[in-house]
């Protein structure tokens, strides 16, 4: 839980709905935002109120609490704001995760019983969703000419980027020559290598197994249907979550009507 003070004026609206855009459902790598899990957003002074509702009440507590314990440390990062609270709600377990979540528990504190660390799912999840956003990735690679010899030895300073424009430059082979392609789908996968420090270093291959490994050239067609079938899974799980959640809504309309 935060423990800045905030003496200037209260945090906009916009910020934290940026802060909010940020989390992600970590089973499918979507924005909280995008899937309109965000129900209201309250601000008083520096402290701010988020309520959220999932698809289903029955979501896993271990998905539900990544989601609220995100919300609150994204938001909480905000320099005007000094305490986030996150309300989960029409849950099965909001009771505990709500409590966890705003008296800054661990997960096991709040899920003494739970089999399992909610760490080692989040690791999980976010291979899941390197893997996926890597074939988006290697596709834009593969549509600019590249063979898979040169996409897997492809390195992070290999890249270039140019102020103000929409594409990298890709150099390869020795920068005997270079390639553009789309700037969004390689830097949205390189934000998720970041965050689970798997390429950092200059030197450092972009692409990975999904084990985390550099990919033998033999093997690439291998990896990129793996990414592939990540992707579609992830697709299908989403195609349910919207089904469930526009399915609640309609239920809900249909009470506020009666």
């Amino acid at each position: 839980m935060s423990t800045q003070t905030s003496d200037g004026p209260a945090p906009a609206r916009a910020a934290v709905r940026d802060q909010l855009d940020r989390v992600t459902d970590p089973e499918l790598d979507r924005s909280i935002v995008a899937l309109e899990y965000v129900d209201a957003i309250e601000i008083d002074g520096g402290h701010v109120s988020v309520d959220l509702t999932l698809p289903t009440a029955w979501c896993s507590p271990a998905f539900a609490w990544m989601m609220a314990v995100d919300a609150r440390d994204e938001i909480e990062s905000l320099p005007a704001v000094e305490e986030a609270r996150i309300t989960l709600h029409e849950h099965m377990h909001e009771t505990e995760i709500n409590r966890g979540v705003n008296e800054d528990l661990s997960f096991a504190e709040a899920f003494p019983d739970a089999d399992g660390d909610v760490a080692a799912v989040r690791a999980e999840l976010d291979d899941k969703a390197r893997v996926a956003r890597q074939y988006d990735a290697v596709e834009a690679l593969l549509e600019a000419g590249l063979d898979a010899r040169a996409i897997v030895d492809v390195r992070l300073r290999d890249l270039e980027y140019v102020d103000g424009a929409d594409s990298v430059s890709i150099y390869v082979r020795d920068s005997s020559f270079a390639v553009t392609v789309p700037e969004a789908p390689l830097e949205r996968y390189l934000e998720k290598t970041r965050e689970i420090g798997l390429v950092s270093a200059p030197a450092d291959r972009l692409f990975r197994t999904p084990e985390g490994e550099p990919i033998d050239p033999d093997s690439f067609d291998l990896v990129h249907r793996r990414g592939r079938l990540a992707q579609v899974n992830m697709s299908s799980q989403g195609g349910i979550c919207d089904g469930l959640r526009e399915a609640r809504e309609g239920r809900l309309e249909e009470t506020a009507g009666d």
